[in-house]
Formats: C-alpha cells, structure tokens, sequence
C-alpha cells in the first residue's frame, strides 16, 4: 500500500455501508441496525460486523457480496471480513419499526382518512368465508357506532353489495373528479361502501381483468373515492396472493392483515401463505378469524362439519391470536343472500361478530416491531417482548 493512501475510517466504513439495501426490508443495513459496527487495520483489511435476524437467513450471501463490493472498492482497502451476529428481539423490533416508516414514507397519498383503522380481510383460498367475515364485522362495528368504510378488493369476485343489500351504480361528486360511496346507517353508525358491482351494468357480468388492470381499479378506490371521516376501513381482499395485496401493501403500508380460515387443517396451511405475504410486505397481522367452526343442533349437539382445530393451529403457527370462532349457522349464509347480515340479528354467530368487533376496538395500537429473516416471526418477537410499558 502506498504511503499517500488514507485509510478509510470506521464513520466511512458505515458511510459506504448505507448503500446496502436489505431487498426484502426496502431499507439500508445502517438505518435499520443491522451494521453493527466496522475496525480497519493498518494493511487495509476491513472487518465489518453485521447482525441478521436470524442466523439461516437465506439474504446472507447477498448482502456478504454487497458488502464487499461497497467496502471494497475504497481507496486503502485490501480486504473484507465480515463477522456475523444475530439481532436481539429489541434489535429486530427497531429493524421492523424502520421497514414500516420507510415503506409509509414512500407510500403514494390516498384519499382515505388517516384516522381510520385499515383492516385487510384475507386468506390464502377462496370458499372460507371471507366476505361474509368482512360484511358482518362490518356492520357490526357500525352497530357500535363507528363510521366503517368498505372496500371491495374482490374486483371480478365481488359479492360485498349483494351481502349488504345495496343497489344502484356508484355516482360522481359534484363539481369534482371523486367517487362518491354508498352510504348506509346501521346502528348508531354508517357504512361506506365501493365496489365494482356498484360500476358493473350486471351482477353475473364476469369481469375479465388482469392483474395489473385490477390493481388499478383498487388504486381509484383508494384515491378517487371521497371517503368521510372514518373509525375503520375494511377491505375484502381477493384470495391468494397475487398482484392486488402486493399493490395494497404499497399504497396503504399501515393497513393491517385479518386472516380468515375454516378448521380444517388444509385450510389451514394454505392461510398461512396469507400470513406470510403479509409480513414479507411488512404489514402487520391483526389476529386470525376462524370460520364455519362448528355447527350445532336444535338438540344441542355440536358438530366440526369442516374439521377443527385449524384457526387455532394458524394461530400459533404465525404467533398471531385467534381473535374469533364463528360457528357454521344457515342464518349466516341466509342473511348474505338476503342483504341482512347477521351481525344485525341474534343467535351465537351474530354474538361471535359483535365480540370480535368489540376485541378489534379494545385492541392497543399496533406496535412497531419486527422478527425473523423477513419478518415472518414479527409476532413472535412482539411476544417475547411482551406488553409495551
């Protein structure tokens, strides 16, 4: 090494290590703790130290090769060395607490209310009862006397008008490019609702989108539509995870994920690639609804027509809670047809929605914490952390 050479120092080791992009955080390996510290010997050869979620974490190999490549290529620099730790469960929350503010930072502005309580309703399959879930917690948290939007994601499977009773095309807001969304009192609070069966010219019209035009239409309804001021906004989302959830968690990074599932052990599985999504794109999991849990007699005896043990399972599985059961009852499916939700009526199914909505408003404010390679273990940590003081 020639003798005018300056050798960089630790503060410009750092400096050089902000342009290390963890692919699946959005965020660089300084600004999110994972640099964890950085020596530079006499000869140039450079140790830096990096602490990675989780000790498997298949990203190693990239970020070692990103590593090298920006610390190596400084002027003094004869070689990398990279000492590898893992993050603390306070050091994983503040890396998962900086992937949400930079993904909320570079979010696009919508036209929903920041005081609004954005829920999506997902699951990996469809048949598991996901817009029944959305439609009755949706009334019922009006019933309580919230103002709940509802968003129908579902943009060629949508079902949310029938299941409320609502007809009549969506109109324009006067004197302005904005949608206006169907309003309906329920309770001691209202609903706003958008939906494609509120554009389609027919209920059994099918809607031929792909994707990327699907997504687009999800993007109008979150910025073309003029919501009102709102408690909470729910969002039936397609099933699967493809285009429309990725778009979601871009638009509306502090959306939370509400998992729908039925007991069934197959289901079960496949709701758990809902999960998964959901922390990949940093989105926080709410809890787990089971569906169609049990049915029961008019003798008073109780059958698992579908299975059980499933939310419960998923639960666990994603360290998520199990937020309801709700038991498989015809009064449920007749509503829906009817345009009545039961949520509105009696009976052990319409309990169970009013006790989830009533557990959704008592919840605490989402916390800001973050485990695993790319945050698949986020609700593990939480609880290992336990409460916020």
């Amino acid at each position: 090494m020639s003798a005018a050479t300056t050798l960089p120092t630790e503060a410009e080791v750092l400096d050089l290590l902000r342009g290390v992009i963890d692919p699946e955080l959005g965020a660089d390996v300084v600004d999110l703790g994972m640099a964890r510290g950085a020596t530079v010997d006499r000869d140039g050869a450079v140790t830096v130290t990096l602490a990675l979620t989780t000790a498997g974490c298949p990203l190693r190999a990239q970020l070692q090769n990103d590593v090298k490549a920006r610390v190596g290529s400084a002027p003094g620099v004869s070689s990398v060395h990279i000492e590898w730790t893992e993050m603390t469960p306070e050091q994983k929350a503040h890396a998962m607490g900086r992937a949400r503010w930079h993904a909320a930072e570079t979010a696009p502005p919508t036209a929903v209310p920041l005081s609004a309580r954005v829920l999506a309703v997902s699951s990996g399959k469809g048949g598991v009862g996901k817009s029944s879930v959305t439609v009755n917690l949706a009334v019922a948290l009006a019933a309580e006397g919230r103002a709940v939007g509802v968003l129908d994601a579902d943009i060629g499977g949508f079902s949310i008008p029938r299941m409320l009773g609502l007809e009549g095309r969506l109109a324009g807001a006067p004197g302005e490019r904005k949608i206006v969304p169907h309003a309906k009192a329920v309770g001691r609070g209202r609903l706003e609702v958008v939906s494609m069966g509120l554009l389609a010219e027919r209920e059994d019209a099918a809607l031929m989108w792909r994707g990327l035009m699907q997504n687009r239409a999800v993007q109008h309804f979150l910025e073309d539509v003029r919501w009102g001021e709102l408690d909470d906004l729910l969002i039936d989302m397609p099933p699967g995870t493809g285009d429309v959830g990725m778009g979601l968690a871009r638009m509306l990074p502090r959306a939370e994920v509400l998992i729908v599932t039925t007991p069934a052990r197959a289901a079960q599985q496949v709701a758990a690639r809902a999960a998964d999504m959901a922390r990949k794109t940093h989105l926080r999991v709410a809890g787990v609804v089971e569906n169609m849990s049990s049915f029961t007699c008019d003798h008073g005896t109780s059958y698992a027509l579908f299975g059980e043990g499933g939310g419960a399972a998923l639960a666990e599985e994603i360290g998520a809670p199990l937020l309801a059961s709700i038991p498989l009852e015809p009064a449920v499916a007749a509503g829906g047809d009817a345009g009545t939700p039961v949520a509105l009526g009696a009976g052990p199914a319409a309990d169970a929605f009013r006790d989830l909505a009533r557990r959704l408003v008592d919840a605490a404010p989402p916390s800001e914490l973050m485990a695993g390679c790319s945050a698949r273990m986020l609700e593990r940590a939480e609880a290992a952390l336990g409460p916020k003081g």
